[in-house]
């Protein structure tokens, strides 16, 4: 039976409800923050919008102002706005507006005009330099239509009142950022097409980098890969931390030589040693042979060790021994021999706490850790969602013989609205279960965990909790960036205790250090 009372409900109005309904929970948390999530929204999107007008189109070079007041006025309307050119010039381009997309309720959040703001200003400003805007007259605050300038002109901006952009991220950038992409992508396959190189990976590997998080991560593998530096990465369950080790051995001088994985939490631990180090003959019972371990197999390449919070106490005295003198002993061996492996190293826990607890080394640790990687959950890649969606239905289509090309709205919607504790393989298993029952080309139906989330209000409840922990992630590294890294002075520039500002770095994966100095 149709439920009347929901079916007049348009992706406008759950568009309006949810921007107010997000403004309204945000602002119980104080202005600042609300101001610096909505700043965050509107860089997001922003850019969003324009790489999917540049998709459309084809145009890759800047946009003159017919192609920016194009986008501008199709992505307002587009979400039931009425806006149309007033005038335009080479310094100023003005739009009004009878209709606000945020419907009447608008005049209860001033502060949206901001993402308004923001979006027109920050497309302006990575295509012509600079940008202010200027919001004359605004239906949130009563004037009955709005009256937006965008200046492209510092001369012409000049004494206006607005919020300034500038190019903070040009179309250069973003088409170096294109072309890093593609440079990694290419070298992991390359490694891929070749099984001598490319151990235990069945499927082509692919990384989506459309979030500012994940750009950063490819911009650090460019920096880190031609090192000799050992790496941490950090991350929840699911997140592609082996994808990142790849990335990071494609880019080495090691691409010709092994990548070799292991996963140290599915070793027995009697086992362990032996199948990391190797065992000479007659070295235990059994041992009817010289065995060579995952580091000789590994020699001149990579050795990624996964779950390596897992390592026995043994087998970490002998793990650092390799990577300070470059040398191992097998079990049971009576001379140590040199070997050449680069160690990248990967956990979903918080070692500090194993150290805390006696069951980690503290110098393995440090050894470990040179470069740290944190690899954010899915629920803060949002941009990302989309491009992962269709690349993992790709592969699908290919492996089960389907035509899935997309997915509805609605599953979309529910993608983006639930909260993956199982991060990209859980959306991967999700969308599998989904697509064989399938029929057409498009995915109309998503087989969630009903369990975990049976009701469309922990659906709702986990969407605020999800922008309110990105606000409180952005709001965080501003601080540490703000203060160095001094804790102190976080804790009592956010009203907390120096304990919750600990909580809460652990909570977002944030690593203090990477704002006292300039580490990667």
């Amino acid at each position: 039976m149709v439920n009347n009372s929901l079916s007049e409900l348009s992706p406008i109005f759950f568009l309006q409800t949810f921007i107010l309904e997000l403004m309204h929970a945000v602002e119980q948390q104080g202005q600042k923050q609300c101001e610096d999530l909505i700043e965050h929204i509107a860089k997001i999107a922003g850019i969003f919008f324009e790489e999917t007008y540049r998709n459309n189109t084809g145009k890759t070079e800047a946009f003159n102002s017919e192609n920016y007041i194009d986008l501008i006025l199709g992505l307002k309307n587009n979400i039931g706005g009425n806006f149309s050119l007033a005038s335009s010039d080479k310094d100023c381009i003005t739009v009004v507006n009878s209709r606000c997309p945020f419907g009447e309720q608008v005049t209860n959040f001033p502060e949206l005009c901001r993402m308004t703001s923001s979006v027109f200003g920050g497309i302006a400003a990575r295509n012509f330099g600079y940008a202010k805007v200027e919001i004359k007259h605004s239906i949130a605050r009563h004037d009955g239509h709005c009256e937006v300038c965008v200046y492209t002109s510092r001369d012409a901006a000049q004494g206006r009142p607005g919020m300034e952009y500038t190019d903070t991220t040009p179309i250069q950038e973003m088409q170096d950022m294109k072309d890093l992409h593609s440079r990694i992508e290419a070298s992991m396959q390359q490694i891929w097409r070749n099984p001598r190189l490319s151990l235990s990976c069945k499927e082509p590997p692919v990384i989506i980098a459309k979030s500012s998080a994940m750009q950063k991560i490819l911009k650090a593998i460019e920096v880190v890969a031609p090192t000799s530096a050992t790496v941490l990465i950090q991350g929840q369950t699911g997140v592609g931390k082996e994808l990142i080790a790849r990335a990071l051995h494609a880019m080495s001088e090691r691409c010709r030589k092994p990548f070799v994985p292991v996963n140290c939490g599915a070793i027995p631990e009697g086992l362990l040693e032996s199948l990391l180090f190797g065992h000479e003959k007659g070295a235990f019972t059994g041992a009817v042979e010289v065995h060579q371990g995952y580091f000789e197999r590994a020699e001149g390449g990579t050795l990624f060790l996964d779950e390596v919070d897992s390592l026995s106490a043994g087998a970490q005295t002998r793990l650092l021994r390799v990577i300070q003198e470059g040398e191992l002993e097998r079990v049971g061996a009576k001379h140590a021999q040199a070997v050449d492996v680069r160690i990248i190293s990967a956990t979903n826990k918080a070692l500090e706490q194993f150290i805390e607890a006696g069951k980690f080394r503290h110098d393995l640790y440090y050894r470990l850790n040179v470069i740290r990687f944190n690899v954010p959950p899915l629920t803060e890649r949002q941009e990302d969602m989309p491009y992962l969606v269709n690349a993992i239905l790709q592969r699908l289509n290919q492996k089960h013989k389907k035509s899935v090309e997309s997915v509805s709205r609605t599953v979309m919607q529910k993608i983006r609205a639930y909260h993956w504790p199982g991060n990209v393989r859980e959306l991967e298993n999700v969308l599998e279960r989904s697509l064989l029952f399938a029929s057409g080309s498009q995915l109309t139906e998503l087989d969630l965990d009903t369990k975990a989330q049976p009701h469309n209000t922990q659906d709702w409840k986990a969407i605020k909790e999800n922008a309110l922990a990105s606000a409180e992630k952005v709001f965080l590294e501003a601080a540490l960036k703000q203060y160095q890294g001094d804790i102190k002075q976080v804790a009592a520039h956010m009203g907390m205790t120096t304990r919750a500002i600990y909580l809460k770095l652990n909570k977002h994966h944030i690593n203090k250090t990477d704002f006292v100095e300039s580490n990667v």
